[in-house]
C-alpha cells in the first residue's frame, strides 16, 4: 500500500504555463488558429506533461497485462480461457496483431504475467502473477482487497521500470478471456445507466452468451455491491488483475510525468480506476480511440477524455493506442518543424 500511497501523492496536475508557450506557438505558425484540431489538442497536453512548449517523444513502450477470470464460468466468452496464456505467447514471439502495429510505430512492447491461470515460461515474459486469476465474481469478490492492491503497485512497477529504462510515451495494452464483463462491471458499479446499456459482445458472443453475460454481472454486482466511492472496493470485488495492472501502469505514468495513450475498453476500465483514485491522473491520458463496446464512450466521458480514432475496433492488446503513436508524433512534429508567420514571410489573418 505504501508504493501506491507514495505514487498517488507524487501525481501534480499538469504545467499550465507550458501549455499557454505551446498554445502561443501553435497561434505563430502558418494555419488558421486552431485549424489542425485534435493535433493541436495533443501538443498542448504533451506540454503541459512534459513541461516542454515543443514537447519531444523518444521511446514509445507498450504495456500489456494479461490475467485470467474465474466469471468465464458463467459462459461469458465465445473464446475459451486457455486463449489467455496461447496469445500471450503469440505476443512474446511477435506474431499478434499489436506486434505489427507496435513495429509499425516503432514501439517496443513489454508484456506481464500479472495473473494468469498457467504458468507459461518466455525470457521476455515480465511475471508478476498475483494469483492464478480471478474467483467467480458472479459468486463473491473477484479477489481480496490486498491482491487488488498488489495488483495495481505491480503495475506501478512494471511502469517505473520502463520509465527508468528511457520510455517517454507508454500505452496500455491487455489480455485475458472474461475482460470484457469485468469491464462492464466496473462500470455498472460507477454509473446509475441500465446494464444493457453498458454490455457488447466482446469477443463476439451470439445472443445467448450476451444474456448469460448480462446476468453474470447482474449477479456480481447484487451479491458483492461494489461502493462507487471507494475504487478499489470495486475493483477487489468485480475488477480484473490485468485491469488493476494497468490502473497502476496509468498512475506511475502519471507520477513520473509521462503521457500515457489509453486503448480501449478494458484499458478505459483501469483508467477509470485510476482516475478515481487520483482526479489529476486523468490530465495524463490520451484516449486513443473508441471502440465498439457500447460502454466505452461512456467511460470517456466520465474521464473527460475525447478519442483521437473512430476505427470501429474491439480487439484490445493495445492495437488502438499503438495507431495513435502515429499521430502523436505528427503532432510534435507540427509543433517542431512548421514555419511561423514570421519565418515563412507569411502575412497574418486581419
Amino acid at each position: 500500500m505504501t508504493l501506491l500511497q507514495n505514487t498517488l501523492s507524487s501525481i501534480s496536475s499538469i504545467n499550465e504555463d507550458a501549455v499557454a508557450h505551446a498554445q502561443q506557438r501553435l497561434d505563430s505558425l502558418t494555419k488558421p488558429p486552431g485549424s489542425l484540431g485534435i493535433l493541436e489538442d495533443i501538443i498542448k497536453q504533451l506540454a503541459g506533461i512534459t513541461g516542454q512548449a515543443i514537447p519531444k517523444i523518444g521511446k514509445k513502450t507498450v504495456i500489456i497485462m494479461a490475467a485470467d477470470h474465474g466469471v468465464v464460468e458463467e459462459g461469458v466468452s465465445a473464446f475459451p480461457q486457455e486463449v489467455t496464456p496461447q496469445m500471450v505467447m503469440n505476443f512474446l514471439n511477435g506474431g499478434a496483431a499489436i506486434n505489427v502495429l507496435a513495429r509499425h510505430a516503432g514501439a517496443d512492447i513489454a508484456c506481464c504475467d500479472i495473473g494468469i491461470a498457467a504458468d507459461i515460461s518466455h525470457p521476455n515474459l515480465i511475471v508478476k502473477k498475483i494469483k492464478y486469476g480471478t474467483d467467480n465474481m458472479a459468486k463473491g469478490p473477484a479477489m481480496s482487497r490486498n491482491e487488488a492492491i498488489a495488483a495495481i503497485e505491480a503495475g506501478i512497477s512494471v511502469a517505473t521500470a520502463q520509465i527508468s529504462n528511457g520510455s517517454t510515451l507508454l500505452a496500455t495494452g491487455e489480455m485475458g478471456i472474461g475482460n470484457t464483463t469485468a469491464s462492464s462491471a466496473i462500470l455498472s458499479a460507477f454509473s446509475n445507466l441500465p446494464l444493457r446499456q453498458l454490455i457488447g459482445r466482446g469477443t463476439g458472443i451470439n445472443n445467448r452468451g450476451l444474456s448469460a453475460k448480462e446476468i453474470a454481472i447482474q449477479k456480481a454486482v447484487d451479491i458483492n455491491k461494489p461502493d462507487p466511492a471507494d475504487p478499489i472496493d470495486v475493483l477487489h470485488k468485480v475488477g480484473g488483475l490485468e485491469i488493476a495492472g494497468l490502473a497502476g501502469t496509468i498512475l506511475a505514468a502519471a507520477a513520473h510525468k509521462v503521457p500515457v495513450v489509453i486503448d480501449g475498453f478494458i484499458s478505459t476500465a483501469a483508467a477509470l480506476i485510476a482516475g478515481k483514485l487520483e482526479p489529476k491522473a486523468a490530465q495524463y491520458m490520451i484516449a486513443s480511440h473508441v471502440s465498439e463496446e457500447p460502454g466505452h464512450s461512456i467511460m470517456l466521458d466520465m474521464l473527460g477524455l475525447h478519442p483521437v480514432l473512430h476505427m470501429r475496433m474491439r480487439l484490445g492488446e493495445g492495437t488502438g493506442a499503438a495507431l495513435a503513436f502515429h499521430i502523436i508524433d505528427a503532432a510534435t512534429h507540427i509543433q517542431a518543424e512548421m514555419a511561423t508567420f514570421e519565418s515563412a514571410g507569411v502575412s497574418t489573418a486581419l
